[in-house]
């Protein structure tokens, strides 16, 4: 019997009709992995004995209440797994723990069956996947190309179709990299959505547990089993109300920005097939707007300065200083420049990038998403070995900013390179917006058609849910909130996107309203003699909503506003009260032409 389809849906649905068990299933992996011989991709793992155990506890209990029952996983090894060694592919490191990492411990209470942990670029700096001395995972598509790091072993575990997702982690890239370089996807969450208690950190402000899936779908099915905090990783924290990991339906409007001028390395296979892909976006309904990358190529470099790099090297404690020969080479460089870096030049860095932060961050106000190349090339072997620092750089030019930024971030399928190796995309969104990402990501992976991973077996249709797409509010704003104004950029730093220009019914009367401050605008629905009023609808986070509407100050309000087509959203309304002394401008039916009126 061969290896069936490792999807969730399609595992869940073969154990429903009894056509295999989860003890059967462990039995063929096992099988699967000893006939690929020496690839470098496990470092440890349960025996046969001990799975089948573990699969014969899960069908004693049955599958009700658990969302990952029978699901075969892998984990990064420097991601805790209890009674195995994690060894962050590093001998002289390695220890031997008692307690499984957090996501560990969920993902096995869904149901979850860990079949090993995996190689990676020691301790989990580079984004090449050679940096181990275990040798290099072999790339499943051609053995003389990097897999991508430094989550490498558990890419080609999912991409070889020997589980269906695994645990990675992404500092710079290296949930990303891996998934573009293996035709499967990666999930970047949110930092602290997924509890890193376990996890050996290497920047750990910046750190995420990460998850490759052969579908979105999957990776959010993992994540929703995931997340959370524990009470004990101070980086942790809770999503906002209304969050959920699920795969929503794609709206069949919206906006994207791409760098203007994007960077290939020279290479022409991968410019040709980025641009394919906008194209493909813009046939699914989208309106690409392009971007100055200049800032997000200025933080991007920052990370492996030696301020940047500090952090690294804080996180390995004395080991770098009593066992240096223990360390690969090319990483024992970058953790020894981090000793170099003074607390000025630590500060001065982590000030420019809140500049840069600032800066980037008005761009979620027009686009639902950042699209960018996963990678904006592809290395052999050889070459890295030849070039390793240079090109390690080039690999995180898409990628290295992100948790600069405390943003999310989806690495999917795009299209075959001519040369035979795939070519990914990577979505990128605000912190907890992965719904959001997966809407968008789900119906891209579904137009390109790609096949699973390394598999050939084809992509199943994408399942999406009726809920709300993301936990968003709509909010009107008529005046000093919207586009060009000054109050703007408040809407814009809680996470507001701007969704379309509108008018009231005609049944509203606008004033200016001169008490407790500067002028602004009052809408107030009256019974008679009303007008249209010109706003716009904005989407706030929910917890961005909640900030906003605490800021909001007397006789302003928010209630619920009506539009010209009938429906109703929260927007400013004020008080009856305090039109009585204000001017009334609903001649105007817009502050924005009752401002320039003064001029």
């Amino acid at each position: 019997m061969t290896l069936p389809s490792l999807t969730i849906a399609a595992l869940q649905a073969a154990y429903t009709r009894g056509e295999i068990s989860p003890s059967s299933l462990v039995g063929l992996i096992d099988a699967a992995i000893t006939a690929r011989g020496e690839d470098a991709v496990w470092l440890a793992r349960p025996s046969l004995a001990e799975l089948q155990s573990r699969a014969a506890e899960l069908e004693a209990r049955g599958p009700a209440g658990l969302p990952l029952y029978g699901i075969p996983f892998a984990v990064k090894d420097n991601i805790d797994v209890a009674g195995l060694p994690t060894t962050a592919a590093c001998p002289g490191f390695a220890f031997t723990p008692n307690i499984s990492a957090t996501a560990v411990q969920k993902l096995e209470a869904a149901g979850a069956i860990l079949i090993g942990k995996t190689n990676l670029d020691q301790f989990a700096t580079g984004l090449v996947g050679v940096r181990s001395p275990y040798g290099v995972a072999v790339n499943p598509f051609n053995k003389d190309y990097v897999p991508g790091g430094s989550s490498s072993g558990s890419a080609v575990a999912v991409s070889a179709g020997l589980v269906s997702f695994s645990l990675g982690t992404d500092t710079a890239g290296s949930g990303r990299v891996p998934a573009g370089f293996n035709n499967i996807v990666g999930l970047k969450p949110s930092i602290g959505l997924i509890a890193a208690t376990g996890m050996l950190p290497a920047c750990r402000s910046l750190d995420c547990i990460s998850v490759f899936a052969l579908t979105v779908a999957d990776a959010m099915a993992v994540l929703e089993a995931a997340r959370g905090p524990d009470g004990v990783d101070a980086y942790a924290r809770p999503a906002p109300a209304g969050f959920r990991a699920m795969v929503p339906p794609a709206p069949a409007q919206f906006r994207f920005a791409v760098p203007s001028q994007p960077e290939f390395f020279g290479d022409a296979a991968a410019a040709a097939l980025f641009a394919a892909a906008v194209t493909r976006f813009e046939a699914m309904g989208g309106e690409a707007i392009h971007i100055d990358y200049a800032p997000y190529a200025e933080a991007q470099a920052m990370l492996y300065s030696p301020p940047g790099a500090a952090e690294r090297t804080a996180a390995l404690g004395d080991f770098l200083r009593d066992q240096p020969d223990a360390i690969h080479p090319v990483t024992r460089g970058i953790l020894e420049s981090g000793v170099k870096a003074s607390a000025v030049e630590l500060y001065r860095m982590q000030q420019r990038l809140r500049a840069l932060k600032l800066q980037t961050d008005m761009v979620w106000g027009e686009a639902d998403f950042l699209l960018v190349p996963t990678s904006g090339t592809i290395y052999r072997v050889a070459e890295i070995l030849a070039e390793p620092l240079k090109l390690n750089a080039n690999l995180g030019y898409y990628t290295n900013f992100v948790n600069y930024f405390d943003l999310s971030a989806l690495a999917v399928p795009n299209a075959m390179r001519p040369d035979g190796l795939p070519s990914g995309v990577t979505l990128i969104a605000p912190a907890f917006h992965e719904a959001r990402l997966a809407a968008f990501g789900a119906a891209f992976q579904t137009a390109a058609g790609l096949p699973l991973g390394a598999t050939g077996q084809p992509l199943p249709a994408t399942i999406t849910t009726a809920a709300p797409a993301w936990p968003e509010i709509a909010v009107a704003v008529f005046g000093a909130h919207m586009r060009g104004q000054p109050l703007n950029p408040e809407l814009v730093g809680l996470g507001g996107r701007f969704v379309a220009e509108v008018q009231t019914t005609a049944d509203y009367r606008l004033y200016r309203i001169d008490a407790g401050g500067p002028p602004r605008p009052g809408v107030l629905r009256v019974a008679q003699d009303g007008v249209a009023i010109t706003g716009e609808i904005w989407h706030l986070p929910t917890a961005g909503f909640g900030a906003f509407v605490a800021g909001i100050p007397a006789p302003l309000g928010i209630g619920s506003v009506q539009l010209a087509d009938g429906s109703y959203v929260k927007g400013f309304l004020c008080e009856a009260e305090a039109t009585r002394q204000a001017e009334d401008i609903s001649r105007f039916g817009d502050w924005r032409a009752y401002r320039a009126s003064l001029k």
